[in-house]
C-alpha cells in the first residue's frame, strides 16, 4: 500500500499537470477571464491541490500510508482491550507524520494546525474556530447543568419495546424518502456504521443499522444520512471537483439539518408519529408530545457517537483542544487519557472510567484525520443559522413539516447551497453571499437555549 501510494503521489505531482494548470489559466486570461468564473474557480482549486501535494516528498507520502495502516490496526486492538499504551507509540508517530506534512504544505502566512484543519474546512483557520467555539462553549456548559437539575425530565418509555429491526429500517426508508432522497438513484442498505457514500449525483447510496427493541437510533441515522445523500443528489451533474461538497462542515450542516431541525422538531413527530403507530401497531401508543420529548432528552454520555444535541458540542470541543494543544506543544501524546478524563468530568460531569470509553473510541488520529474533529460542530452551527434563514422565508416552516411537505425546504437548500457546489472559497464566503452574514454561532445557541429550556421547563 505504502508503494502505491507512493506512485500515486508521482503522478499527482507531475509537472506535466502544473504546465496544463498554466497553459488553461493563460487561455483563460487572453479570452476574459472575467466571464469564466467557473473554470477560473475550478483552475484556483487544481492550483492549490497540485502545489500543496508537490510539497510533500514522495517518501513522506509513502511512509504516511505505511503507518497508517499500522496505527489502525494497533488501535483496534489497544480499544479491544482498553489499554492506551498499547497505542501510544502508534498515536504519537500520527501526530509527528501530521505536523510533517502540514509543516511542508503550509504557506508562508499559515500555522501548522490550521493548515491541518484546511483539509477539512477549507479557509476557516484556528483563530476563527477558537471564536466560534469559545462562544459556544461558554454558553452551554451553564444551559447543560440547569436541563440536568431540572427535574422536569421526558419520559424515554417510549424508544425501547416490541420494536422489531424490520419494522424500524420499513419506517427509516418512508421517513427518508419522503424528505427527498431519491431512491431510484441509489439504495438503502444495513451496515454496522451508517454511512453515505456517491460516485455521481445518480449514484448515492446510505446505509443505516437497526437494534431490535429500541428505535431512536436506527431512524434518526438513516435521516441523517439522507441529508448527506440528498446534498450529494442535488450537485450539478458533472465530473469537476468544483461541482463537489465544499467542505466536511458543509457536508454536516445538510444532515443536521434534516436530523435535527426538522426530524427532532414537535412538527416532524406529529407528521410521523401515526406512521410509527400503524407500523409498530399496538405497542406503541404514544403522544407526538410524548415522541418528541424522548428523542430530545439530554442524558450525558461516554461516546460522542451516542451523544445527545445539547452535549454533542463539547465532545466535539475536547476533542479540538487536545489535538491543537499536542501540535503546539502544549500537551503530550503520553498525557492524552488524563487530560481527556479530566476535561469529561469538567465540562459534562461524567467519570470516564476506561480507554474504551474515553480516548480510544475514536479512530480519526489513527488514519492522521487530525483537524477533522471541528467540521462536526461547524456543521451544525451552519445548519441552526440555514434553519433560522430559511424559517424566515418559509414562516409556515412547522406547518410545511407536520403536513410532510418537504420539498419547499429541499430546494430552498439546494438554492442556498447544494447548487454551488465548491464555487465558494469557504463555508464563511457561501453563507455571507447567500444569506447576508459569516457563520454565526448566536443561532446555534438561540436554537439550544430555547429548545431545551422549553422541553425542560427552565425559567
Amino acid at each position: 500500500m505504502a508503494a502505491l501510494s507512493g506512485v500515486v503521489h508521482n503522478m499527482k505531482t507531475d509537472k506535466a499537470i502544473l504546465s496544463l494548470i498554466e497553459k488553461a489559466e493563460a487561455d483563460l486570461a487572453a479570452h476574459g477571464g472575467s466571464d469564466f468564473q467557473d473554470e477560473a474557480r475550478l483552475l484556483a482549486m487544481e492550483r492549490k491541490d497540485f502545489l500543496k501535494n508537490e510539497r510533500i516528498p514522495t517518501e513522506l507520502a509513502s511512509r504516511a500510508s505505511a503507518h497508517q495502516a499500522k496505527a489502525q490496526q494497533s488501535w483496534q486492538v489497544a480499544r479491544a482491550s482498553s489499554d492506551f499504551s498499547a497505542f501510544e507509540s502508534d498515536l504519537s508517530e500520527c501526530y509527528a507524520i501530521a505536523k510533517e506534512m502540514a509543516e511542508c504544505k503550509r504557506g508562508p502566512d499559515d500555522d501548522v494546525y490550521s493548515t491541518m484543519l484546511d483539509e477539512f474546512e477549507t479557509s476557516m483557520p484556528k483563530a476563527r474556530i477558537d471564536e466560534l467555539f469559545g462562544e459556544i462553549k461558554e454558553s452551554l456548559i451553564p444551559l447543560i447543568t440547569k436541563v440536568l437539575d431540572s427535574e422536569n425530565k421526558p419520559d424515554k418509555s417510549c424508544l425501547t419495546g416490541a420494536f422489531p429491526a424490520d419494522k424500524q429500517a420499513e419506517i427509516a426508508n418512508k421517513l427518508v424518502k419522503a424528505i427527498g432522497y431519491d431512491a431510484d438513484f441509489g439504495r438503502i442498505d444495513v451496515s454496522t456504521h451508517p454511512f453515505t457514500s456517491a460516485t455521481s449525483t445518480k449514484d448515492v447510496r446510505i446505509t443505516s443499522r437497526f437494534t431490535d427493541g429500541t428505535w431512536r437510533e436506527g431512524i434518526i441515522a438513516t435521516l441523517h444520512e439522507g441529508g448527506h445523500a440528498i446534498y450529494e443528489q442535488n450537485h450539478p451533474p458533472s465530473p469537476y471537483q468544483i461541482d463537489s461538497a465544499l467542505s466536511l462542515g458543509a457536508h454536516e450542516s445538510q444532515s443536521l439539518f434534516w436530523e435535527r431541525h426538522v426530524s427532532l422538531s414537535k412538527a416532524f413527530w406529529r407528521y410521523a408519529t401515526p406512521m410509527m403507530k400503524e407500523t409498530f401497531g399496538e405497542g406503541f401508543d404514544y403522544s407526538p408530545e410524548e415522541v418528541y420529548g424522548a428523542v430530545n432528552a439530554v442524558s450525558p454520555s461516554f461516546i460522542r457517537v451516542e451523544a445527545d444535541e445539547l452535549t454533542y458540542p463539547l465532545h466535539v470541543i475536547l476533542r479540538y483542544q487536545i489535538e491543537s494543544d499536542i501540535i503546539a506543544g502544549d500537551l503530550n501524546v503520553e498525557d492524552i487519557p488524563q487530560r481527556w478524563n479530566a476535561d469529561m468530568k469538567r465540562m459534562l460531569g461524567v467519570d470516564v472510567e476506561n480507554d474504551a470509553d474515553g480516548c480510544l473510541q475514536d479512530m480519526h488520529w489513527s488514519a492522521l484525520a487530525i483537524g477533522y474533529f471541528p467540521t462536526y460542530l461547524i456543521g451544525a452551527a451552519t445548519a441552526a443559522q440555514l434553519e433560522y434563514f430559511c424559517r424566515k422565508d418559509f414562516p409556515n416552516f412547522d406547518d410545511l413539516v407536520e403536513k410532510g411537505e418537504f420539498a419547499p425546504l429541499r430546494e430552498w437548500l439546494t438554492e442556498k447551497v447544494h447548487k454551488h457546489g465548491s464555487r465558494y472559497e469557504s463555508l464563511d464566503a457561501m453563507l455571507e453571499a447567500e444569506l447576508g452574514e459569516k457563520l454565526n454561532p448566536k443561532y446555534f445557541i438561540k436554537y439550544l437555549t430555547s429548545k431545551y429550556s422549553d422541553l425542560y421547563g427552565l425559567d
